[in-house]
């Protein structure tokens, strides 16, 4: 059986070959950075979703999927009369 650092040393190598060998490490040319890929995209998302709440985080995605190349989502949605509630935004504090 191989030990965990040797189990280690195989996933580096294969991510240095270009595998995702994390979940969420996608472009991390290391083990070690797939693993802070994948811990930093997790953590990210998570932590904003609980600053904004449940209905700002949704409301963030909508303005966000509204946006081109050549407008922000915000402009897009005045073009267009989509409603954005933006005092949904605010930051809560724990």
């Amino acid at each position: 059986m191989a030990s965990d650092q040797q189990k280690r040393q195989e996933l580096d190598e294969r991510a240095r070959h270009g595998e995702t060998v994390v979940p969420g490490g996608t472009g991390g040319k290391s083990l070690e950075a797939q693993e802070h890929l994948a811990e930093g995209r997790s953590k990210g998302g998570h932590t904003r979703k609980e600053q904004l709440g449940t209905e700002g985080y949704q409301e963030m995605g909508r303005k966000g999927g509204l946006s081109t190349t050549d407008k922000s989502g915000g402009e897009r949605a005045e073009e267009e009369g989509i409603d954005i509630d933006e005092s949904k935004f605010r930051t809560r504090n724990k």
